[in-house]
């Protein structure tokens, strides 16, 4: 594993984490900053939580994470979701949370208050996501972990689903990633490493609505609180590597109760003439960087062009083959880059899907 700069003790920590807490119980607040990373701060309650209607809001210096001026300060957090801490054990939790600024309005980076009313106008619709999270692992150094320093492994070919020495890197990292989010309830689906070295990717869900939003930003705190413990860095670039090399992507699978039904593939090709007409909006929310990934190689479309087609991976948006055989079930978008915020992405794709239908 990569030479950590952390000073750790994990046997004096385990000593300490075995106390009674008392009745207390830690619940870790988390929220997004105004970077697209995650932040955090513990409250000590009297426990056990059992749903986070039960909480307060707490607030924190926004000046701090690049989410309100010096001279206004406090931003509010307002618990939206909690899970089981993998971390801590017993009965702490770790809280999701919005932003919210002191005149009572989201604030400008709380992408969730728009996505939940989104997923409310078009309840009816039943959409169901699962969000394919791609990430890089890197050393201390930056550069990816495993490759030689300042140089380059083998050409990409046997590291996609690959097993061996050579083939991966970090695989204790993503198992006990795999497991926190299994401990925390997050729908996490599987996992696989990508077709760049040092690359992994995660499924989360499918999930209902706004559910699926929640899940994969906890479950990317979970990644970066579970890397720190073994002193790497994740990196959600879109393409962290120049050249010949996959970039990251966050490849979004959306379903409806309508794309469901027998003759659903009616309501995906009408979702398809949809997502053309706003191709340009979609783009504009699909990440940071993501010019650099899609440029039509690397099994990515060009991002200047929308299309769709049969398992082809080199589309706007790929139908699998079975939902094609079987009349109905789902579509994947792959235009949104690794970095990309799941509530804008499953947010806007529900505004889109929906009209005229």
């Amino acid at each position: 594993m990569a030479e950590s700069t952390t000073i750790s003790n994990t046997a004096n920590l385990m000593k300490y984490m075995k106390l009674d807490q008392k009745g207390s119980v830690l619940a870790e607040y988390v929220w997004i900053d105004g970077s697209n990373g995650v932040r955090s701060k513990t409250k000590t309650l009297s426990g056990p939580v059992k749903s986070y209607k039960e909480l307060s809001e707490w607030n924190f210096d926004g000046s701090s994470c690049g989410q309100a001026p010096g001279d206004n300060s406090d931003v509010y957090l307002r618990p939206v979701a909690i899970y089981p801490d993998p971390f801590r054990g017993g009965d702490n939790i770790l809280v999701m949370c919005e932003c919210w600024d002191h005149d009572g309005t989201p604030n400008k980076f709380n992408y969730r208050h728009d996505c939940a009313r989104q997923m409310e106008a078009h309840a009816d619709q039943e959409p169901w996501f699962g969000l394919e999270q791609e990430y890089t692992l890197l050393g201390p150094d930056g550069w990816p972990y495993g490759w030689p320093k300042g140089g380059f492994p083998a050409p990409q070919g046997p590291y996609y689903c690959g097993v061996g020495t050579t083939k991966v890197y970090c695989r204790d990292i993503v198992e006990s990633h795999y497991k926190a989010c299994l401990f925390a309830g997050i729908q996490i689906s599987g996992i696989n490493a990508e077709v760049m070295p040092a690359q992994w990717e995660y499924q989360v869900g499918p999930c209902k609505g706004i559910e699926l939003g929640d899940q994969l930003w906890m479950s990317r705190y979970l990644l970066r609180r579970v890397s720190e413990e073994y002193g790497v860095q994740i990196t959600l670039a879109p393409k962290p590597i120049p050249g010949d090399w996959n970039g990251a992507g966050l490849h979004t699978n959306v379903s409806t109760a309508d794309m469901r039904k027998d003759g659903g593939m009616k309501a995906i090709e009408a979702a398809m003439k949809n997502l053309e007409k706003r191709h340009v909006e979609h783009i504009a929310v699909y990440g940071e960087g993501n010019a650099e990934r899609m440029t039509g190689e690397h099994e990515t479309a060009s991002m200047d062009k929308f299309s769709w087609a049969v398992a082809d991976r080199g589309a706007s948006i790929r139908i699998p083959r079975q939902v094609a055989a079987d009349g109905k079930g789902y579509f994947e978008d792959r235009r949104p880059a690794s970095n990309a915020c799941p509530y804008q992405i499953t947010g806007i794709t529900m505004e889109t899907v929906s009209i005229d239908l």
